[in-house]
C-alpha cells in the first residue's frame, strides 16, 4: 500500500487547519496561505522541469557559462526555491519513477511547511517523440495519437483512453496532464497537428470535453489527473504552419476571420471543468490586439479568459517565456515574441500583469519577491494566484496522500497495451482500397517494415521482381531545418510533397509490383501522384508494424475517416488560409474521406 502523511506534521507543532481534510479547502488554502512568505509563494508560482532518476535526486554538474542556474538541481528547486510544480517526464521504468517521486515527495515533506509536489507531463501514450512537446514511451499503453481518435470519431473510445491515461499516470504519480490540445487541425503544415483532435470545430468539441472528464472525473479528486488544456486561443492558424517555438513562427494569423471557430474547443474544456489552461508562444495579428506573445497578453488572458469565458482556474505560461537555459546539454532559447527588447525581470512583470498564474518551464522565483519587493507588483496579486494553485493540490488529495505504490506503478503502466493497438488499428483511414485485404502466403516485398513482423504473413523477398505485392511505409514529407535551436529536428515543418526525383522514382516502383502504401499522417501529405501511382492507399495516426498488418490481412478493420484534408498540390496550401478548415483549392480527399 502507498504510504500517506500530513505535509509539515513534526512532534510539538501544534495544529494547523489546512493539515485537517475534515475542514473545507478555502479554509485550508486561506490558513497555509497566511503562513507563507513571499518566497514561499513565489515559488509556487514556477512550473519548471524536473529529471527523474533511478536512484537518489537529480544533481547535474556545471551545464555552460550561460546557464543562469542549475535547472535541473532537485535540492536547490525544492528547497531553496520553494518550486513544487515539475513537468517531468516518465523516462525511466515505471516502478523506479514511482519510487523516485516518493523520493521526491519526502524531500517536500520535509521542508518547513511540508508543501508536496505535483508533478505533469506532456503525452506519453502515443508515437510522436519531440522533447518540446511529447514522449513516445516504451513502457505506457500505445495509443493513436488524438487525431486518429478523431479520425475514428467515437467519443466512447476517447473515454476509454483517457481513463487509461487518468489510471497509467495516477499511478506512477504524475497528477497534472499538459493537455489536451484544444487546438484545430485547420493549417496543414502546422508540425503539431498530431495532437489536435482535427479540423472540426464540432468533433474536436466533444472529444477535448470527453477528455477532460475522462482525465479529471465529475470533479477533482484523489484518483483524478488534472488536465491543462492548451493552447488557448487556439494555436491552428500559425502563418505558413510554422511552430511558434522558433522566431520564424511567431506570428498566429488569422486571415479568414475565424477566431470564434477555433475558440469552440476551450468552451468544452471549460464546460468539462478543466483544471488549467496554456496559451501558447505566438503573436496574434490581424484582430486588432496588442501584437505581443500571448503569455505576455493581458487582454487575451484577462480579457478574454477571466472576464469573457469566466474562467477560474490556473494559467500557466508555456514553457521558457523568460530565460535562456541549457538542459543537458541541449539549448532552449527564451520563446518572448513580442518581448525579446524587455529584460528577465520586465518579462515576469508583463506575464503577471497579464493575469498568468504560473511561469512554465523558469525557475526564477527571486524576480518575482524583488517585484513585489519594489512595490511593482502587489501581494493581493500575488495571493490570487498563490491561491488558486494551492486549491488545485488540495483538490487533488496530494496533502492527505502524495505518495504511490511501486508494485501498482508496474501492475497498471501498460496494462491497456491490447486496448491501444485495437484503438491503432481502428484509426487506419483507407484512403485506396485496392486488393486488401492482402492474401496470406503472398510473396512480400517491403520498405519500412520490420522483416520479422511482415514472415508471420508471407515470404519476404528482397527484390521486386520476386514479389507478388510491396508494402511501403513513409512518413509524411517536411523539411530539415536547422538554425542552431537543438530541439528543431523534432518539429515537421515546411513543405508537404516529396522532391520530384523522389515521386518519380516510386511512381517507377508501383508500376511494377502491386503495392500497398501506408503513410504516417502527423501532417497532410501532399502525394496525389504518389498515390494514384498504389494498388492500395492507407492514412495512419499510430500504428505498429504488428497492428498495421493485422489491418493488410483482415484480421482487423480500419475504420478511420480523414480528420483533415488532404490537399492536391502545394501551391493549394500556400493559397489556403490558416484559419479555415478545408480551405485548399480541389483536395485530392477531402475531410471525412472515405465516406460511409
Amino acid at each position: 500500500m502507498a504510504r500517506s502523511r500530513r505535509p509539515g506534521e513534526r512532534p510539538g507543532m501544534t495544529a494547523c487547519l489546512y493539515r485537517d481534510p475534515d475542514v473545507p479547502i478555502g479554509a485550508r488554502v486561506t490558513d497555509l496561505l497566511a503562513r507563507m512568505t513571499l518566497p514561499e509563494k513565489a515559488g509556487l508560482l514556477f512550473h519548471t522541469m524536473m529529471k527523474a532518476v533511478g536512484d537518489g535526486l537529480y544533481e547535474p554538474g556545471p551545464d555552460g557559462d550561460d546557464v543562469p542556474h542549475d535547472v535541473l538541481s532537485t535540492s536547490r528547486l525544492v528547497t531553496a526555491s520553494h518550486i513544487t510544480h515539475f513537468n517531468a517526464a516518465p523516462r525511466i521504468a515505471p516502478r523506479a519513477y514511482a519510487a523516485w517521486q516518493n523520493r521526491l515527495q519526502d524531500l517536500a515533506a520535509g521542508t518547513r511547511l511540508g508543501i508536496p509536489v505535483t508533478l505533469s507531463s506532456d503525452p506519453v501514450h502515443g508515437f510522436t517523440d519531440n522533447p518540446a512537446t511529447s514522449m513516445a514511451s516504451t513502457t505506457f499503453s500505445r495509443w493513436p495519437e488524438p487525431l486518429g481518435l478523431a479520425a475514428v470519431g467515437d467519443v466512447r473510445l476517447v473515454t476509454e483512453f483517457a481513463e487509461v491515461v487518468r489510471r497509467e499516470l495516477r499511478a506512477a504519480g504524475i497528477r497534472m496532464s499538459l493537455g489536451p490540445q484544444a487546438d484545430l487541425a485547420t493549417e496543414p503544415r502546422w508540425s503539431r497537428l498530431p495532437g489536435t483532435f482535427g479540423a472540426d470545430a464540432a468533433t474536436a468539441s466533444r472529444m477535448v470535453g470527453a477528455y477532460v472528464r475522462g482525465l479529471q472525473g465529475d470533479r477533482l479528486g484523489p484518483d483524478s489527473v488534472a488536465c491543462m488544456t492548451k493552447h488557448f486561443p487556439g494555436a491552428g492558424p500559425q502563418r505558413r504552419g510554422e511552430d511558434a517555438h522558433f522566431p520564424y513562427g511567431r506570428e498566429q494569423v488569422y486571415p479568414g476571420g475565424n477566431l470564434e471557430y477555433h475558440l469552440r474547443p476551450f468552451r468544452a474544456a471549460f464546460d468539462a471543468g478543466t483544471a488549467a489552461v496554456m496559451p501558447y508562444y505566438a503573436i496574434p495579428v490581424g484582430l486588432g490586439v496588442e501584437e505581443i506573445g500571448f503569455g505576455f497578453h493581458r487582454e487575451v488572458i484577462t480579457g478574454w479568459l477571466r472576464e469573457r469565458f469566466g474562467f477560474g482556474g490556473v494559467v500557466c505560461s508555456d514553457w521558457g517565456l523568460v530565460t535562456d537555459v541549457r538542459v543537458e546539454g541541449m539549448r532552449w532559447p527564451a520563446r518572448c515574441w513580442g518581448a525579446e527588447h524587455l529584460s528577465r525581470r520586465e518579462r515576469v512583470r508583463r506575464i503577471l500583469d497579464a493575469g498568468v498564474d504560473q511561469l512554465g518551464g523558469e525557475s526564477c522565483p527571486e524576480l518575482v519577491v524583488d517585484l513585489v519587493s519594489s512595490g511593482e507588483i502587489s501581494m493581493a496579486r500575488i495571493d490570487a494566484s498563490a491561491r488558486r494553485i494551492l486549491r488545485l493540490k488540495f483538490a487533488l488529495g496530494l496533502f492527505e496522500n502524495p505518495y504511490v505504490d511501486p508494485d501498482e506503478a508496474e501492475r497498471v503502466v501498460g496494462a491497456a497495451a491490447a486496448a491501444g493497438v485495437r484503438a491503432q488499428q481502428r484509426a487506419v483511414t483507407v484512403l485506396k482500397n485496392g486488393p486488401l485485404p492482402l492474401r496470406r502466403g503472398a510473396r512480400i516485398h517491403l520498405d519500412g517494415v520490420d522483416p520479422r513482423v511482415a514472415a508471420g504473413y508471407g515470404p519476404v523477398v528482397p527484390s521486386l521482381d520476386e514479389a507478388e505485392v510491396a508494402v511501403v511505409r513513409m512518413g509524411t514529407p517536411y523539411e530539415r531545418r536547422d538554425t542552431g535551436i537543438d530541439y528543431e529536428a523534432g518539429f515537421h515543418q515546411g513543405s508537404l510533397s516529396l522532391p520530384p526525383q523522389r515521386v518519380a522514382e516510386l511512381v517507377a516502383r508501383f508500376a511494377r509490383v502491386p503495392t500497398v502504401l501506408v503513410v504516417h499522417l502527423d501532417r497532410a501529405a501532399v502525394l496525389p501522384e504518389v498515390i494514384g501511382a498504389s494498388a492500395a492507399a492507407l492514412g495512419e495516426f499510430g500504428v505498429t508494424d504488428e497492428a498495421l498488418f493485422g489491418v493488410l490481412f483482415g484480421d482487423a478493420r480500419a475504420q478511420g475517416r480523414l480528420p483533415m484534408e488532404l490537399p492536391s498540390s502545394m501551391a493549394a496550401v500556400e493559397e489556403s488560409r490558416e484559419d479555415v478548415p478545408g480551405d485548399s483549392r480541389s483536395p485530392l480527399f477531402r475531410a471525412g474521406h472515405p465516406a460511409s
